[in-house]
């Protein structure tokens, strides 16, 4: 498959009008047209990566292990082979149209959150809308109650994986009985030619109440940080990716004061983590909705030396959150939010109640 390309245009600069006035007229004229066209030409290669949390992606068994029965032909949401594969569909078509207008294609690198286990990401690639994809598959099975899982699907023809391990996330609570939730998927490989570390996280939820919740959250960005810090002693100048469904927004602690991310470029020196929907908070942009209120729990920060690096190399472009026409729902109590699968616990058809998060970087060809 070929990599998708873009070409940027470029206006003439204040120094070249100077050199204008200074130098021949004819000679400059030329010279400019022909700097112009030359960096008119200027191609890059698009990666692109996205990350979604799909809400509840389980099949139609029963695991004796996980509490899923609702989730079940006959548990409470009455979920059939037909819901199911209505789910997948859907799920599907949302991937494969991330980022679709600039490249062309869906995305390189597709964190995910909340499945409940490695078939239904087999389903999910191997849907017509994806199936073409050639994507590839690295989960690993966590000790959440629930049973939901994170994982990484990606291109083959654009990533070429050399490590991957699953950390544990140990929770113990005020009643000093375990919390089982997620563990943090770490992945090493090429996209492209460039060495990259990929980190996909599914944070602690905010059950029971924002700060009573929070000591979790804070617990799993300090493991976040203890994996970028191991990366970083074996591999100085290593290129970092996070991305995931924090349970937490842009400002929070557990970025601001853990993870130490800044949302300004200018502000970065060597080692920081940037984070781009930082700004986009700000803005007032959200991923998920609860009572009216807007939260950019789904985030992408990395290193950024993908942004002040070397000529040539990957760097960071842009932002944002996909929100197609389809993934919001139109009508009722719930309107504006994201469209989602089941809405006060009757099965609408939808998606989920997150909207995918993606980010784009260039390469020059």
């Amino acid at each position: 498959m070929q990599d998708p390309v873009i070409t940027f245009h470029y206006s003439k600069t204040k120094d070249q009008k100077a050199l204008y006035l200074m130098w021949n007229p004819i000679v400059i004229f030329i010279l400019c047209l022909s700097l112009s066209w030359a960096r008119s030409q200027q191609r890059y290669v698009v990666r692109s990566v996205a990350f979604y949390n799909v809400e509840n992606l389980f099949d139609i068994e029963n695991d004796t292990l996980t509490y899923d029965d609702d989730r079940t032909p006959e548990g409470k949401d009455r979920w059939t082979r037909e819901r199911y594969q209505n789910k997948v569909g859907h799920i599907a078509m949302v991937l494969a149209n991330i980022g679709k207008e600039v490249t062309g294609s869906s995305p390189d690198l597709i964190g995910l959150c909340e499945v409940e286990n490695k078939q239904v990401i087999e389903d999910l690639i191997g849907h017509e809308h994806l199936k073409d994809k050639n994507y590839g598959i690295i989960h690993f099975d966590s000790p959440d109650e629930r049973g939901i899982d994170v994982a990484l699907i990606y291109k083959k023809d654009s990533f070429l994986p050399t490590a991957f391990s699953s950390r544990r996330l140990l929770l113990i609570g005020l009643d000093e009985e375990r919390n089982y939730t997620r563990d943090q998927l770490v992945v090493s490989g090429l996209l492209g030619d460039e060495p990259v570390h990929l980190i996909i996280n599914h944070w602690p939820s905010r059950s029971g109440g924002e700060s009573l919740s929070k000591p979790n959250r804070i617990a799993a960005a300090r493991l976040s940080r203890q994996i970028i810090d191991s990366i970083q002693r074996l591999e100085v100048g290593a290129k970092i990716i996070g991305m995931g469904d924090l349970n937490d927004d842009p400002i929070d602690d557990s970025l601001k004061m853990v993870l130490k991310t800044k949302g300004n470029p200018k502000d970065l020196v060597a080692g920081d983590l940037f984070n781009p929907m930082e700004k986009l908070f700000h803005k007032g942009i959200g991923s998920l909705a609860y009572r009216d209120k807007w939260n950019l729990f789904d985030q992408i920060f990395f290193t950024c030396n993908l942004i002040k690096t070397e000529r040539g190399k990957l760097r960071f472009w842009k932002a944002g959150v996909f929100k197609a026409p389809y993934l919001v729902t139109h009508k009722g109590q719930y309107r504006g939010y994201p469209f989602r699968t089941y809405a006060g616990g009757n099965y609408t058809g939808g998606y989920s109640d997150h909207f995918p998060v993606y980010a784009y970087f260039l390469k020059e060809k």
